[in-house]
């Protein structure tokens, strides 16, 4: 008898728990859901009140009129060369700087690694002044290049680290036994140690990719002419001069833009996945 009600109670806990699951599932996905179905409505069906999730007359000239309203085209050119230069810089340099982290000792080590941890609790904003003011010294403002840098130095705090705990996982006899056999460090990073990180280096590009695909804050700041804008900056373009926005042209492109970004993390999500959860099998 006492079995049978522990296996009821597991049972109508297990039950109670996917409920909630289910149901904070649905709370996340339902602004999602709302501008897949706004996209596909008419004009009227989006002012309609009382509103309703599903369109009535389904169309598609939200996407028509929202790609030839704005150079969009050109917008998704420009997003796709920042985030490919700007992913591949910090996946290099972030497993660059974790790999001096992890195999080089100093007696620095720990404390600048404290330091390195301690840049992830700055605010944007504290060094976004000296950072323009940079920037505008060197005569790069209105380019792609404040965009495109900071990802080649260094890479990301929070990136480093990830490398770091993933090759803090990996044998030191690698290393020396490419050396013995000839190699030097860059060979061993190359040929030994980064194919071997190659879970997290996956996790940390998807991460990259859909910050830099999605950043609204640094175009806004760093571009000035309309022809460099991103896809961030290009959906402005459907809010009128009067404060009117065209809601279901600008929701039809956001969800044109999401796709690159949904494809990526749907291809890779096994990798990003294993390369969190393995970051953290050793400190």
């Amino acid at each position: 008898m006492h079995i049978k009600s522990y296996k009821g109670t597991k049972i109508l806990g297990k039950t109670a728990t996917y409920c909630i699951l289910i149901s904070a599932s649905m709370i996340c996905l339902f602004p999602f859901l709302w501008m897949v179905s706004t996209s596909f409505k008419e004009t009227a069906q989006i002012y309609k009140m009382p509103p309703g999730l599903f369109p009535e007359n389904p169309t598609l000239n939200n996407f028509i009129e929202g790609w030839q309203g704005a150079d969009f085209a050109l917008f998704f050119k420009n997003s796709a060369l920042v985030t490919l230069f700007a992913t591949l810089g910090t996946v290099l340099s972030s497993s660059i700087v974790a790999y001096g982290f992890a195999r080089f000792k100093s007696r620095l080590s720990p404390f600048l690694f404290i330091v390195l941890l301690g840049t992830m609790m700055l605010p944007t904003q504290v060094t976004l002044i000296p950072q323009y003011l940079l920037y505008y010294k060197l005569k790069l403002i209105d380019t792609y290049w404040p965009l495109i840098i900071p990802s080649w130095v260094g890479g990301g705090a929070f990136n480093i680290f990830l490398f770091v705990q993933f090759f803090r996982t990996l044998p030191k006899e690698f290393d020396e036994a490419a050396k013995i056999d000839g190699a030097n460090s860059l060979q061993v990073f190359l040929k030994i140690l980064l194919p071997a990180v190659r879970p997290v280096m996956l996790a940390v590009l998807v991460m990259a990719l859909v910050y830099n695909w999605n950043d609204f804050f640094s175009p806004l700041i760093y571009l000035n002419s309309s022809n460099k804008f991103t896809i961030a900056i290009g959906l402005q373009f459907f809010k009128g001069s009067q404060g009117n926005v065209k809601i279901g042209e600008m929701l039809a492109m956001s969800l044109v833009s999401l796709l690159p970004v949904m494809a990526v993390f749907a291809t890779c999500q096994k990798y990003f996945i294993q390369g969190i959860k393995m970051s953290g099998m050793k400190g």
